[in-house]
């Protein structure tokens, strides 16, 4: 295995991190106003990802840093191409961050339901819009030889593209109910574990849509496992999967079942797309792959180096932070206002 391949490998770790962590803190987000019915129920909903969800958007900074150093082109053109799209998520970001820190700052009821819109606005658009941005990547867009991304917003808003938003936003509230259920106490524990049975329903019909359609708009699907089509095939059966577990009340394991989902999901565009990193639909030649849109050989090996040393480190510390907050948040850990 070549240093270009160990280095988006690495990059497609990052990213699986970053959207199952980050995932089920975007559904809780999106789901609080259905599962909350009173003040102190939305702050136990928002204690369940509070140590956790700032930690969880570290893993898109280290990504977007590595894509940087490792694949400068293909970090140029990503977000010279996306810059509106990424530009909406930080926004939306900041606003659920700003909700998250400053709800508790004033008492005024107008101010704690303005923070909640942030919240609930702040992780629904980021999901619609990650949605979206892996579609077209692994659909293709307009890049030129220059390397130089051809098209505008609306060329990223395709049909194709948007059912791949509707489907990022529907498994990332199924996951978030099943976080819920695990880590709230049991009045909106049990308020997520039938919200997470309905919301499979949905979840399961936007997932085959957007698989069919799949099919005949790239052959993604085609190209990824070890035996073409086995990766997407796994990633369904662990899906079905999570709605068994549900039923027989497994929840750590219909959790760890949408975990997997959204990872294989993942492994399947990046490896699926391997050697090219950012196709182009203009023709395949202009194409971004992992040896033309890669730094030195001489800058990846003294990066994977600094990544062999501190990358265990931070993975220790983020594990040890989800032991010492793994049990549940109840109305006893709410303090008075």
């Amino acid at each position: 295995m070549d240093i270009q391949t160990i280095w988006y490998a690495l990059i497609a770790v990052l990213f699986i991190g970053y959207f199952v962590l980050e995932g089920f803190d975007f559904g809780v987000g999106m789901l609080m106003p259905l599962v909350a019915k009173d003040d102190t129920e939305r702050r136990i909903v928002i204690n369940t990802v509070g140590p956790f969800w700032d930690a969880n958007e570290v893993w898109i900074i280290t990504a977007g840093g590595a894509m940087f150093a490792a694949f400068p082109d293909w970090y140029a053109t990503l977000f010279s191409g996306f810059y509106l799209a990424l530009f909406l998520i930080l926004v939306a970001l900041i606003l659920r961050a700003v909700g998250f820190e400053f709800r508790g700052k004033l008492d005024g009821l107008r101010w704690r339901r303005t923070a909640d819109t942030a919240i609930v606005v702040g992780s629904t658009l980021p999901a619609f819009l990650w949605g979206v941005a892996l579609t077209n990547l692994v659909r293709g867009v307009p890049i030129g030889a220059d390397m130089q991304f051809q098209g505008n917003l609306l060329t990223l808003l395709s049909p194709f593209a948007l059912l791949g938003g509707v489907v990022s936003i529907a498994v990332f509230a199924l996951h978030g109910a099943l976080f819920l259920n695990l880590r709230a106490d049991e009045a909106v524990a049990a308020r997520a574990r039938r919200l997470a049975s309905l919301l499979w329903w949905p979840t399961a019909a936007v997932l085959v849509a957007f698989f069919l359609f799949s099919y005949g708009q790239t052959d993604l699907f085609d190209r990824s496992g070890l035996v073409p089509g086995t990766l997407p095939v796994l990633a369904m059966i662990a899906f079905v999967a999570s709605a068994v577990l549900v039923r027989l009340r497994w929840d750590a394991w219909a959790f760890a079942t949408t975990a997997l989902t959204i990872a294989l999901a993942t492994v399947v565009a990046f490896e699926g797309l391997y050697p090219t990193v950012m196709p182009s639909s203009l023709d395949p030649a202009y194409a971004l792959t992992v040896y033309n849109a890669s730094s030195s050989p001489l800058t990846l090996h003294v990066m994977l180096v600094v990544a062999i040393v501190f990358v265990p480190i931070v993975l220790a510390y983020q594990a040890y932070s989800y032991w010492v907050f793994r049990r549940r948040v109840t109305r006893r850990d709410i303090p008075g206002a």
